[in-house]
């Protein structure tokens, strides 16, 4: 009997031991976690939102796009597909709140360098002035990592519509049917083009809240996925 017990008692210890390990991991999968918000037009401050959607109370996503960065390559939702990432909106001469924007966004860039999985994306609201030219001397300027960090001009009606229908963060500005004021907000974008947060650029306890949201978007991916292989 002592023969037969000590003939299996390294497979039994291996089986114990991966028992544990399992039953570890399904307890950490399985147990609640946080899970962040999906922002809606109807469930935003209407100030910030086009009168068109502030009824819309679900499916709503940042759309297809198409602007120039600071280096004159186009970007399109294509360069963010599978991407976390956080957006904004500014422009180059602003000497209020975009400078401490800006700051806050190279501690971002700074603290994610070595995260592939989020990106960094920035709109200027005043296309006529913000050129390529202009933006890559502010890009330089501020230390703008290109493979991290896109700063964007393009059409003045896109970017006005970005801002009102897509990521709900400006205001309507009077004197300028196409003109926007735009806020210190930053809007944290899911990997399926949903919102999923809004911060204020202007606080540093902000910027740390929004890497805690990050990292409970990326957790969430690791857990769908683990589920997909089960269910594979």
């Amino acid at each position: 009997m002592l023969s037969f017990f000590g003939k299996y008692k390294m497979f039994g210890i291996v089986l114990l031991v991966l028992s544990v390990i399992i039953i570890s991991v399904i307890y950490s999968i399985l147990k609640p976690v946080e899970v962040l918000p999906v922002y809606q037009p109807s469930s935003v401050n209407a100030e910030m939102v086009d009168p068109s959607i502030q009824h819309q109370k679900k499916y709503h996503t940042i759309g297809d796009f198409s602007l120039t960065n600071q280096n004159g390559e186009t970007i399109t939702q294509d360069n963010y597909n599978d991407k976390i990432y956080v957006a904004d909106f500014f422009f180059t001469t602003c000497q209020t709140i975009c400078p401490i924007m800006t700051s806050n966004m190279h501690t971002l860039q700074t603290k994610l360098k070595d995260n592939p999985a989020v990106l960094l994306l920035s709109h200027t609201v005043m296309p006529e002035v913000d050129d390529v030219s202009q933006l890559k001397k502010y890009a330089i300027k501020k230390k703008v990592d290109d493979r991290k960090w896109n700063l964007v001009t393009g059409d003045k009606r896109e970017i006005y519509d970005l801002a009102r229908k897509h990521y709900l963060v400006a205001k309507e500005n009077p004197q300028d049917p196409l003109g926007l004021v735009h806020t210190e907000n930053f809007t944290l974008i899911d990997r399926e083009h949903k919102i999923r947060g809004f911060y204020d650029g202007t606080q540093t306890e902000e910027m740390d809240r929004l890497l805690r949201d990050i990292e409970v978007l990326q957790n969430d991916g690791k857990k769908s996925l683990f589920f997909g292989l089960i269910n594979y």
